[in-house]
């Protein structure tokens, strides 16, 4: 703390400099930011480009869910949220649909921000209009008391803010973070992806006149601020939002053309199969189809040739993906990266793809598959230059080796892919003794137990499963409920699984909860492999520190590279279109942003075609 005397010092200082020189020194608000370039709207923009300003309010939407639910808290990582939470509350910022740079953050909550070139802090200037469902305003208290909790109660919270040392309140409505950090351009942008939570119900009590407690699941309807409140709810089954019509925040530009139902419907079902079925029974509105042999063989009821349910494919050029088999590298059998590499000789994606997927995916190749941060080819250019640096804690293999997925499909190729995995097992030291893989020193088999939590894996899982016998290796599918396989996962008790991690277009602190060494052994953190490589982490700094588009895609590559050359997991599949189907009770924009197809959120009800579908129920 300063002295006295020293402030002093530091006033008489100030008061000195020509006023000019004193207001130049601190940045100037902004309506909005983006990590690279300028935002796309300007501070005067009145809507979004791709929505309808003038689309008509009303009817229902009904959406589904499977596994239950059983709290509104949004932020404890005990339990399962209720699906669309989201609705209720809101955040500092919010991002458009229609930007490369989708961390490009307009006012929500926040009507105004500004940091300094070193991004060593942020402040938000909150809007004076924003409040809460009650009528009361949104304050600083919230937004710090929202912030201190988030931190204190989810292990996953504390690790994605850990750069950010502290939160103050300051004069007219402003929120200070300051960072322990400098020159991470993302702070700004994680810190406006806050959800903000009313402190004062919070520590008030519910109608049965007991004390709420943030830090244990919530059974009651939450206050929120958003555009949508519960209007009904039965845990595990159904839940009813419903649109608040003196909602402060419609007319901002970011809202108007949006949140055009007067109802948003939840309904939970039990898991894969019967959600099917209950779309086709017209017990919910809309449908994201994952499935590539539902979307070839399941969609020829009745309604689809009436025109009562529409099949559209929309693009997917706003997210990459990896998805995989993942073995668990906390697990002596799995650390050796020859034995990962074997299971991946022995699994026959385009043998798989063919039979069960309908040739309608494509193979994984890369963390961010889908997008321009995939790596490919040998590095080059500023690629190579990121990986000269990290040379000693990386892979030899990066600099020399293309990474290429081994390629089944038919019988020979098969054979050949084994007989690689056998010679990969056999140097990692294991042996064929009676047809089954055994560790040479302590002749111990090798198997492998897969959890799952959907019936539908052993699509996928049963195949690999018979491949991997042909070289010793007995693999047991074990289907789990829902909170069974999570409290599994969470707690790192898996021998393999598959998981799929989405990644943004501009990654950053979300890497190190992904692959950071010290995310490894905190069990709400999504590394569940258990990565823990100090050429990894270097890497993600580069990712992080990037200071221009060029050198964040470069960095990328890079990681990505580096992640594949260890081969830590089997990859599956991905598709970069989204299937879907609806009841044909809806219409949209005629301009679909680029990277989501926006629904339900810029959709609106249309009365006409819900006359000829009929009426939802």
């Amino acid at each position: 703390m300063k002295s006295i005397w020293a402030c002093s010092l530091l006033c008489l200082s100030i008061l000195s400099l020509p006023i000019a020189s004193v207001q130049a020194a601190q940045p100037e608000w902004h309506h909005a930011t983006a990590l690279t370039g300028s935002p796309k709207y300007g501070v005067d923009v009145k809507h979004f480009d791709y929505v309808n300003p003038n689309a008509p309010k009303g009817g229902l939407v009904r959406l589904s869910t499977s596994g239950g639910f059983d709290t509104f808290n949004p932020i404890l990582p005990k339990g399962s949220p209720a699906p669309g939470v989201g609705l209720v509350y809101e955040t500092l910022m919010t991002s458009s649909l229609d930007e490369l740079d989708i961390s490009a953050e307009y006012g929500l909550i926040a009507e105004a921000l500004r940091y300094p070139d070193d991004y060593s802090w942020v402040e938000y200037r909150l809007n004076p209009k924003a409040k809460w469902q009650d009528g009361e305003p949104i304050t600083a208290a919230d937004v710090i008391w929202s912030f201190e909790k988030a931190t204190e109660l989810s292990p996953r919270q504390k690790f994605y803010y850990h750069d950010v040392s502290s939160a103050t309140e300051l004069p007219g409505g402003v929120v200070r973070f300051e960072f322990d950090t400098k020159n991470n351009r993302e702070l700004p942008h994680i810190v406006g992806q806050l959800l903000v939570m009313p402190k004062h119900w919070w520590e008030g009590v519910n109608a049965d006149g007991e004390p709420r407690d943030i830090a244990s699941g919530l059974q009651e309807a939450p206050l929120g601020s958003g555009p949508y409140k519960v209007k009904d709810f039965t845990f595990n089954r159904r839940v009813i939002y419903e649109r608040v019509d003196d909602y402060w925040g419609k007319d901002l530009p970011v809202n108007v053309g949006t949140n055009n139902f007067d109802q948003i419907r939840y309904d939970s079902f039990r898991d894969s199969a019967v959600l099917l079925e209950a779309f086709k029974g017209d017990q919910y509105d809309w449908r994201n189809e994952n499935v590539a042999k539902n979307w070839a063989t399941a969609y020829d009821f009745p309604a689809v040739k009436d025109g009562k349910v529409v099949l559209e494919t929309f693009p997917d050029h706003g997210s990459g993906i990896m998805q995989a088999f993942i073995p668990n590298l906390r697990l002596d059998k799995f650390k050796d990266p020859r034995v990962r590499r074997a299971l991946n000789y022995a699994f026959d994606f385009e043998s798989l793809n063919r039979t069960a997927f309908f040739d309608q995916y494509k193979r994984i190749s890369s963390f961010y598959a889908g997008t321009e941060l995939a790596q490919s080819g040998l590095p080059k250019g500023k690629e190579l230059e990121i990986l000269e640096s990290v040379r000693d804690l990386v892979p030899a293999s990066v600099f020399t080796e293309e990474y290429k997925n081994p390629v089944g499909g038919s019988p020979q190729n098969q054979r050949s892919n084994l007989r690689e995995a056998l010679t990969l097992l056999k140097s990692a030291g294991y042996k064929l003794e009676n047809r089954k893989l055994v560790n040479e020193k302590t002749g111990e088999p090798f198997t492998i137990e897969y959890i799952a939590r959907d019936p539908s894996a052993e699509r996928s899982v049963l195949p690999f499963a018979n491949s991997l016998k042909l070289i010793g290796i007995d693999l047991e599918l074990r289907v789990l409920d829902s909170p069974q396989y999570i409290n599994r996962l969470r707690s790192r008790d898996f021998e393999m699984t598959s998981f799929l991690w989405p990644q943004s277009l501009s990654p950053g602190n979300e890497q190190r909860n992904y692959w950071g060494s010290e995310s490894a052994d905190q069990q709400q953190s999504y590394n569940f492999l258990g990565i823990k490589d100090p050429g990894v982490d270097a890497l993600i700094d580069k990712v992080i520190f990037a200071k221009n588009r060029d050198e964040l895609v470069a960095s990328t590559r890079a990681l990505d590279r580096v992640l594949m050359h260890h081969y830590y997991v089997i990859p599956q599949w991905y598709l970069d279109i989204d299937r879907t189907a609806r009841w044909n009770r809806f219409s949209h924009p005629d301009n679909i942003p680029d990277y989501s197809n926006g629904f339900p959120t810029i959709w609106w009800y249309d009365e006409a075609k819900a006359a000829k579908t009929g009426v939802a129920k």
